[in-house]
């Protein structure tokens, strides 16, 4: 799976907005935007982890997951605040799901629900595993910003996925996913590289329209109810 998106990863390298967010130097409205809909995304990305659990084939396997939903909770509340706070500019503009928002939180829910339990499990992990590799190689760019201002919100925010804990649970999700794979069928193995491309894309596209949004051809005023 990690070899079927070499590309669509060194797209993600490359892009804008991780080397704006990196260096510190993202304006605050993208950064906001980011963050307005990544919240979003957790409200869905949740659902998505809480129907894997319950398809999970054991009970040990059904815990992670279900605690991997708690923790994306917990991270949505960490959004509440910084959109509450004072590091970036307030906003009274009504929030909605950007078409890739929306897009991928569907697909996701989607696969969950209705596919085998290894290619949901396969659809699930680009989250956790391209996360922790972009913050790794953001880091040290994110640590300089720090050095320079201790409460810096990108550098803060990138330091959140460059962590011990966080590896290991990006460690324990791919092995989880390499178990799933051993009692698939190759049917299904095939399915879940698939799964894994589609939701790497979201990825991808994702952070790219955070500074290049991709808005809805139709404003929701413009709409007759």
């Amino acid at each position: 799976m990690w070899d079927a998106t070499s590309s669509l990863r060194t797209a993600i390298d490359g892009l804008e907005f991780l080397e704006q967010l990196g260096h510190g130097t993202l304006p605050l409205d993208a950064f906001r935007f980011y963050i307005e809909q990544d919240r979003l995304y957790l409200a869905g990305y949740t659902k998505a982890l809480a129907i894997l659990a319950s398809r999970a084939p054991d009970a040990t396997t059904a815990a992670f997951w279900a605690t991997s939903a708690a923790s994306a909770v917990d991270e949505a509340s960490l959004h509440e605040q910084l959109l509450s706070g004072s590091a970036l500019p307030p906003s009274d503009a009504r929030v909605e799901h950007s078409p890739t928002c929306l897009g991928y939180t569907s697909y996701l829910i989607a696969t969950a629900a209705t596919e085998p339990y290894p290619v949901a499990a396969a659809a699930i992990l680009p989250c956790f595993w391209i996360y922790a590799d972009v913050a790794a190689r953001l880091a040290g760019a994110a640590q300089d910003v720090l050095a320079r201002d201790p409460e810096h919100p990108y550098a803060r925010w990138v330091s959140t996925y460059d962590s011990d804990e966080f590896r290991d649970i990006v460690s324990a999700a791919r092995t989880l996913v390499d178990e799933a794979a051993d009692g698939a069928t190759e049917a299904q193995r095939e399915a879940m590289v698939d799964a894994f491309v589609i939701a790497t894309r979201y990825e991808l596209s994702f952070w790219d329209t955070a500074l290049h949004p991709t808005p809805w051809s139709h404003s929701r005023s413009a709409v007759a109810l």
